[in-house]
């Protein structure tokens, strides 16, 4: 990994002055967790190549003709679970994000595989009596327990789903043991969405004014995102989901995310480079919102 040689210590190399704790709006918060992992590893290295991307990426956002970095980005010391059970892994999350949640400041995480993203969505559904997670993923990861823990990546929304009004979108792989789970209303498989967008605003129908976001990487194309545990054909195009996502972040009051799931080939940087604009096109979208209710 010594090709992700970082020249700052900030998030996308920003000033020092707008990555300080107190003087950002957002909180960026690595979770290097790979412990579950069935197939392909290297999610717990995802955190890096998305910074080295982040650095060599233009600031300006054509779309939103804004610079989202001005408002601030502390990053975190990473967190240190490596070696962690699933369960102390889980635990420590939970606990860290129940204390970024007084903070008050827009709360995002990098992963790591998607079990962490259970510890989040745990403190969120406390803090947030009527929240809506939105899971845009290759997978419904609804399995109820999964090598012998309900903490493994592919029962990231599982316990969500039994707090939460759960939203699913891009799914194309499950278990069959997963349908008792699924609540078809709520689904929209990659198939049924590859030729129309009538799907955004039906979907958006159902959400609650508040609004988490999980983001899976492999719910992209595999064309477009080789670079994740278990790389899916069939998935969703870039303009596709960004069509969607500012449509989600104008409408509702997006209150969190994480991105989870890059396992980076030091061979091929794209990927890379597709996750920190994900990520930096998620902060255009939200402070576009804040910009326009003033």
């Amino acid at each position: 990994m010594s090709k992700y040689k970082l020249s700052t210590k900030t998030y996308a190399g920003i000033p020092d002055e707008l990555a300080k704790k107190d003087r950002a709006s957002v909180v960026l918060t690595s979770i290097p967790y790979d412990g579950t992992s069935t197939w392909g590893k290297g999610a717990d290295k995802g955190f890096k190549a998305f910074l080295y991307a982040s650095e060599n990426m233009e600031l300006y956002d054509i779309e939103t003709n804004s610079e989202p970095y001005k408002h601030g980005v502390w990053m975190e010391k990473e967190m240190d679970v490596k070696k962690d059970s699933p369960e102390e892994m889980v635990k420590k999350v939970y606990k860290k994000t129940k204390d970024l949640l007084k903070t008050e400041k827009l709360l995002t995480f990098f992963g790591g595989e998607h079990s962490v993203s259970i510890g989040i969505l745990r403190a969120f559904a406390e803090k947030y009596d009527k929240l809506t997670v939105l899971q845009i993923d290759a997978h419904t990861d609804l399995r109820q327990e999964f090598h012998g823990t309900p903490y493994n990546h592919a029962c990231a929304v599982a316990e969500a789903q039994r707090n939460c009004n759960l939203l699913q979108v891009g799914i194309r792989s499950m278990d069959v043991e997963e349908k008792k789970y699924l609540d078809p209303s709520k689904v929209y498989f990659a198939h049924q969405i590859m030729d129309n967008d009538y799907w955004m605003e039906e979907s958006i129908k159902k959400m609650t004014d508040q609004v988490y976001i999980t983001f899976d990487l492999d719910a992209f194309d595999s064309s477009l995102m080789p670079s994740t545990g278990t790389p899916e054909p069939g998935g969703m195009e870039w303009y596709q989901v960004l069509q969607y996502l500012r449509m989600v972040f104008s409408r509702k009051q997006v209150v969190g995310f994480d991105i989870v799931e890059l396992a980076p080939n030091p061979h091929n940087p794209a990927p890379d480079f597709l996750a920190a604009k994900l990520y930096y096109k998620m902060l255009a979208y939200y402070f576009d919102k804040q910009k326009k209710k003033k």
